[in-house]
């Protein structure tokens, strides 16, 4: 299916991409090339595939969930440039 100027400036526009018309036949090129190879892919019969994530078989390393306060509070309160009662002190700014 190969694309026409007018659809790849649409294209374009439509992708925030400025293309100068003089670019137009290369990149239709290019985009009937792409859309050629997908109608490939789709010729593949993939119905005894298992969809999958990876293509390594891996497990998540779980941890047990536990809420903490984080114990760094001195650590973080450090890089504030003020701080009031163990709380970031900012300046106000509704009046």
């Amino acid at each position: 299916m190969p694309l026409d100027h007018s659809t790849v400036r649409t294209i374009a526009q439509l992708a925030r991409i400025r293309v100068p018309e003089e670019e137009l036949d290369g990149l239709a090129g290019e985009l009937s090339a792409i859309l050629a190879w997908v109608e490939e892919l789709r010729e593949v019969d993939t119905e005894a595939v298992a969809p999958m994530t990876s293509g390594t078989d891996m497990s998540l390393s779980l941890r047990e969930d536990v809420v903490t306060d984080g114990g760094a509070r001195d650590a973080v309160l450090a890089n504030a440039p003020e701080a009031v009662d163990g709380f970031f002190a900012v300046p106000k700014v509704v009046e």
